[in-house]
């Protein structure tokens, strides 16, 4: 029986939420095709035969343009420190723009700044997905060699996660290089995350979906109430933006998008809860908050939030179990 951490760390919109939602069977993390999706460590345990993996899942890896998009960056750096394994993801985008260019190919910069990041003395395992936009496989070889040179990785494992035998391939290549030991947790675990982290992520998914440009790059869910029994979760939140506009967008004409919004998160929060649940939202300008300290404490974006443990009794946690 093998038990560890694996941190799943990378560039944005390479697929590490997918894939986090793949290897535990859930649909827990938020996925998006805008980047900067993940903001906050998200920790998914997957339940294995011969082992139990506690998945990070991390923000991607950019060049911030705010204290957000820094404390972001820490975020995954830190989970990548802490973590018995690294899952360093990419994608074939390199090997596409080297084509077009007529160019060898090769890490983009973003890759090889991961790359140099990489705990030396810590496992890793190089994920390529989004293969299948590949008609030519064999392309993959020389992208396959130049990462092999960029580091010593464990394994390289091309993939599409649009496949589902992805993920379970990679998982078979991740479990090896767990520390042998006894599970850490419960089978039916799932998270350690509390609904109202649930209720916030769910609320700024649905902005995700309705709000284009760079509206819900500008926006923050803040609990102002919350209580929850077995039989019902009642919950108000508050959307955050920066300017009157994005308030108008979010809001929408006679309340239309903010009633699409709190509506279909509230159906996301019960499909997970299994349970009815009652989404009250309003919406408030709040200039300049991705930029100032006291506002992203204040909205749960810690300034050195690290990659607490995995092992149940770091925190005084509730842990969330699968239905």
């Amino acid at each position: 029986m093998r038990f560890g951490t694996v941190a799943i760390i990378g560039r944005s919109n390479v697929g590490k939420s997918t894939f986090l939602n793949a290897a535990i069977g859930e649909q827990l993390a938020v996925v998006s095709p805008r980047p900067q999706t993940t903001r906050e460590r998200l920790l998914g345990v997957a339940a294995l035969p011969d082992a139990q993996v506690a998945f990070l899942d991390t923000p991607g890896l950019h060049r911030p343009k705010s204290e957000l998009g820094r404390r972001m960056n820490a975020t995954a750096l830190e989970a990548a420190r802490s973590a018995d394994v690294t899952l360093l993801m990419t994608d074939v985008e390199p090997l596409l723009e080297a084509s077009a260019a007529g160019e060898p190919p090769a890490p983009n910069a973003e890759d090889t700044s991961l790359i140099a990041e990489l705990p030396k003395a810590t496992p890793a395992v190089l994920a390529i997905n989004k293969v299948d936009r590949l008609r030519n496989k064999a392309k993959l070889l020389p992208l396959i060699e130049a990462f092999a040179g960029a580091h010593e990785f464990a394994e390289i494992v091309p993939i599409s996660l649009l496949d589902p035998a992805s993920a379970p391939r990679l998982l078979r290549a991740l479990v090896p290089l767990l520390p042998p030991g006894e599970k850490a947790y419960d089978d039916d675990t799932l998270t350690d995350r509390p609904s109202s982290f649930f209720v916030r992520e769910y609320v700024r998914e649905q902005v995700l979906v309705i709000a284009k440009r760079e509206v819900p790059h500008a926006v923050a869910v803040s609990i102002e109430r919350i209580s929850e029994t077995g039989q019902q979760l009642f919950a108000e939140a508050t959307i955050h933006v920066e300017k009157v506009g994005q308030r108008k967008i979010l809001v929408g004409q006679g309340g239309q998008n903010i009633r699409a919004i709190g509506t279909k998160a509230r159906q996301r929060l019960q499909q997970m809860l299994h349970k009815p649940v009652v989404l009250k939202l309003f919406v408030r300008v709040t200039p300049r908050w991705r930029d100032s300290a006291r506002l992203l404490a204040e909205l749960g974006y810690e300034a050195s939030p690290g990659a607490e443990d995995a092992r149940p009794g770091k925190r005084d946690r509730k842990l969330r179990k699968r239905r």
